[in-house]
């Protein structure tokens, strides 16, 4: 077995065991997710988040089983990695690598943890919309992170291998995340809403399924009268899968702005897919004082879309992923403190 079906095996296999865990925990309660607890999950996640920036950047050279030179040099063309490697010197050379492919999957993951509150905001305005039970987010957003993980999967190393054989498709990601940095610019300020009865998911499963008119529980299935239906929380949980998968077509090429190794793609993006539901329950309350994110968000995704389409040049100009993290840090402070500073103005009634 290769090196790479290894890593990317026990990689699994401790996502598989950390959500069964997670489900397990907080299922059986059904009980509203407390601040409290959303924050020892969200530090738990991040703590495994940067764990693993410390595992790339020690044996980072361990997941394409690189043994000389020339497997160096053939793995940094493959995956363009930006760095500089020295002919005479493997170990160092080595060293080099293991530091920007531990700086690529932090610097995506911090990409992909930055989209995702994106997508909070629509989360909160689905689970409202169809009136969940706050007790039931948990178990809805465990099964559509699961869910999430298969779409993530097949969008990434199918996007990686279109990539190695069509290599202009870099430049439609990077004019595609332009105009989707522009688009959010403009509608930044629109108000967004969810008609649970004419939504395209809905009308679409309730073609093919028998609905039951209420919610049943935490359950996504319900028989009566021996007659099989699926519930309103199950409807509320493709929801969410169609929203990942919208999300997914921008978080997706941004990732392959920071790194082309599908691996280090889909590692920073499962991590950050996974605190997502424990950012979630932090920011639910409070997502709205955050009002200058989607502006920051927007402009992330210029500069991304840009360091695509300017790749050749940057690389001929000496940029690195180090200045690519700086510059989405940088980004993303200025929004949060921004929004704190400058709090927005709630509408009063004449």
């Amino acid at each position: 077995m290769s090196h790479e079906l290894l890593f990317f095996g026990g990689f699994l296999l401790f996502i598989v065991l950390m959500l069964a865990i997670d489900l397990g925990l907080f299922s059986k309660s059904n009980k509203a997710v407390s601040f409290t607890q959303a924050a020892i999950m969200s530090a738990v996640w991040v703590t495994f988040a940067l764990l693993f920036y410390v595992v790339l950047r020690i044996w980072g050279h361990e997941l394409h089983d690189i043994q000389d030179f020339a497997q160096l040099a053939e793995v940094t063309k493959k995956h363009l990695h930006n760095i500089r490697l020295i002919p005479d010197d493997f170990a160092a050379s080595l060293e080099r690598y293991r530091q920007n492919l531990a700086l690529e999957y932090i610097t995506g993951y911090v990409v992909e943890y930055a989209l995702s509150v994106d997508n909070i905001f629509v989360m909160v305005l689905i689970f409202t919309s169809f009136g969940v039970p706050p007790q039931y987010y948990h178990k809805v957003l465990v099964w559509g992170i699961i869910g999430a993980i298969v779409l993530r999967f097949l969008f990434i190393f199918i996007g990686a291998a279109l990539i190695a054989k069509f290599g202009w498709i870099l430049y439609l990601f990077g004019f595609f995340l332009v105009y989707t940095g522009i688009m959010m610019f403009v509608h930044r300020n629109d108000e967004e809403e969810i008609d649970p009865q004419n939504h395209k998911v809905v009308k679409f499963a309730s073609k093919y399924f028998s609905v039951y008119p209420t919610f049943v529980g935490g359950r996504f299935f319900h028989v009566e009268n021996g007659k099989k239906y699926v519930t309103p929380l199950f409807l509320v949980l493709l929801v969410i899968e169609f929203t990942d998968l919208i999300f997914a077509v921008d978080s997706i090429p941004a990732i392959f702005a920071v790194t082309k190794d599908p691996y280090i793609v889909f590692f920073s993006n499962i991590f950050a897919i996974l605190g997502l539901r424990s950012m979630f329950f932090l920011l639910v309350n409070i997502i709205h004082k955050f009002h200058y994110l989607k502006t920051g968000l927007s402009f992330l995704l210029v500069f991304i879309g840009a360091k695509m389409l300017l790749h050749d040049w940057l690389h001929a100009w000496g940029f690195t992923t180090s200045h690519s993290l700086i510059i989405i840090v940088s980004i993303l402070a200025i929004s949060v403190v921004a929004s704190l500073l400058f709090p927005k103005q709630e509408k009063t009634n004449a």
